[in-house]
Order: structure tokens, then sequence, then C-alpha cells
């Protein structure tokens, strides 16, 4: 993989004890989080040339510090991607932040559901989906009027033909492939990202080690390269439609996804899936896994607040490290 196909970098999402967004607001949220500043250098130091920025950070600056920002991010070398989601607050922020930065994307996250679990919505997962069309339908060509582009992300909610129609349905509509999430909606990661290809827009470099459970499997966090996610296959295919791809690293949340597909009830809402799709993403899951007895808790789930910070830069460096023998 040449670096000049896909331009490297970090988003927060996977270092949020270390700035300060992991349960935020309560006792156990770091009182000496790094936030953006932090980002930004961590960014510098690992040689990023993307940085995705949460949107909420953004929202206080005035005019005149997006403008300096702009500008500072432009001199360290840093493409900034806007990170937003429909349930993170208004639109009218994420492209103000978009204008403002001169951003081409805007990842969008789209609901928040996890594990790939919609029978937990019921009957309300037909109004939340329909909820979603109608939100894309409205933005998406606002978004396309002003020269970009909504990246919606596979946030274990959505498979690749769910995905693949909500950017048929409107204009200014990509996805933002997070690489890991394939498993939680039971897909194997190589038929997703074939699926989506030509609507990739940028990606979330996640990585998963899995632990099969007596009900599915546990999706564990771990440095990117490390896991189960042919990182290496999944970047050529996407480069080979867009060249200038931008590609940020993200480790795992510090909570497992357990992911319970063994039981009946997981697959309401879904469609139905052949034997064969289903053996594809049980064997790519048996790639670097977990064994039943493994200890799959991070340091959080111990409740080791004292080494997270460490733990979380660690496997962010590692992850670097990992995307640089890839040609990154």
């Amino acid at each position: 993989m040449s670096a000049d196909k896909v331009v490297f970098g970090l988003n927060p999402y996977g270092l949020t004890y270390h700035l300060g967004l992991q349960a935020a607001g309560t006792a156990r949220a770091n009182p000496k989080g790094a936030g953006l500043e932090g980002f930004i250098d961590l960014c510098t130091e690992l040689g990023a040339r993307a940085i995705e920025i949460f949107d909420p950070w953004l929202r206080g600056m005035s005019d005149d510090q997006l403008a300096a920002l702009k500008a500072r991010l432009a001199a360290l070398g840093l493409t900034p991607i806007v990170s937003w989601g429909l349930m993170m607050g208004p639109f009218e922020s994420a492209l103000r932040s978009a204008r403002a930065l001169d951003v081409a994307t805007i990842r969008c996250g789209l609901t928040t559901v996890l594990c790939g679990d919609r029978a937990a919505l019921g009957e309300k997962w037909p109004e939340l989906v329909a909820n979603v069309r109608a939100s894309l339908n409205q933005y998406g060509p606002i978004v396309a009027d002003d020269g970009r582009m909504l990246a919606i992300e596979n946030h274990q909610d959505f498979g690749a033909d769910e995905l693949v129609g909500f950017c048929e349905g409107t204009r200014g509509v990509g996805i933002c492939v997070d690489a890991g999430n394939t498993f939680p909606v039971a897909e194997a990661p190589m038929d997703f990202y074939a699926r989506v290809a030509p609507h990739v827009r940028h990606v979330h470099l996640k990585d998963y080690r899995v632990q099969f459970t007596d009900e599915g499997y546990r999706l564990v966090r771990c440095a990117i390269g490390d896991g189960a996610v042919p990182v290496g296959k999944m970047l050529d295919l996407f480069a080979a439609h867009h060249p200038k791809l931008t590609a940020v690293l993200e480790p795992g949340a510090l909570e497992a996804r357990h992911v319970r597909w063994l039981t009946p009830q997981w697959w309401r809402g879904y469609a139905p899936k052949s034997a064969e799709a289903l053996a594809r993403c049980i064997a790519a899951a048996r790639v670097n896994h977990l064994t039943e007895d493994a200890d799959y808790r991070t340091p959080w789930e111990k409740g080791d607040d004292s080494v997270l910070v460490d733990y979380e830069l660690a496997m962010i460096r590692r992850s670097a490290h990992n995307m640089r023998a890839l040609g990154l």
C-alpha cells in the first residue's frame, strides 16, 4: 500500500479516556483530558496527514478561532474531517465547522445501536430506519450543493446493502467504513468492503480480536493490524476506487462488544442470510481470535483507570507502527 494512495491519520474515538471524552461529566472522566490540543500534538508525533475532529470541540469557537485552527492545520499538513452524527447535535454545527475548516467530508454516525442488536428496539427499528433516511434526504443535498460529502458510518447498526441503499437514495451521501464493524452485523469483512467500495469516502481503521461465546462472539479492542480485520486487502480495494482516500486509526471502545447472533431473537430486523455468507463471516472472525477462557477486559472494564492513558497511547502507537509496515 503506497502512502500516496491513502491519507493516513487519527480520529479521537480510540483515545477517549486520554482525550477526556470517556464518561464525560461523571466521576470516572479523566480530569486531565488532553482535548483537541493534545490530539493535534499526537497527530504530529505520529506523522499523521489527516485529522478527524470531534465536532463538539469546535462549537464554542468563534469564527476567528476557527480560521486560526484552519491555518494551523494547513501549516501542519493535516487534512481535516469533521466528525458528527445524527445523535450528536444540530446539523448546522457540523456544516459551520466544515465550511470554516474547508472540509470535504463530514463523517456522519446514524444511530446509537451497538452489537448489531436491532432486536433491542423491537418495533421501533423500522421507524428509526425511516428517520435516518429522512435526515439523509434533507441533509445530503445541502452538503452536495456546498461541494462536500456526508460519509455515513456503519456504527454496528447497518449492513452493506442498507448503506448502499442510503447512498443511492440521495445525492451528497457516501460511506465512512468502520473496518471492524462488519462483524457486529454478521458480515464477512471482504464481502462488506466489496459491496460498498464504489461509495467509500473515508475509513475508520478499527480492528478486533474475536472471542467466541455460547451466545455468539465478543469483539475485543486491539492494535490495528493485530486482529481479524484484513486491513491491507481492504485499503488496496478502496484505493482502486478512490486514490486519495482518508483513513484514520480508531482502536475499538474500552468496552468489549458482545454480538449475540447465536440467539434467535438477535436476528429480528435482518434480511435472510445465506449459510455461505455466514460461514465466510465466521471464518474471518477466527483469524487471530482469543481463546474462550482469555481475559478480554480492558483496564476500564477492570476499574483500573490509573493505567488507561498509557494503555490507549501504547495501542495507538503500535497501530501506527503496524500501518507503516503496510506502507502508510
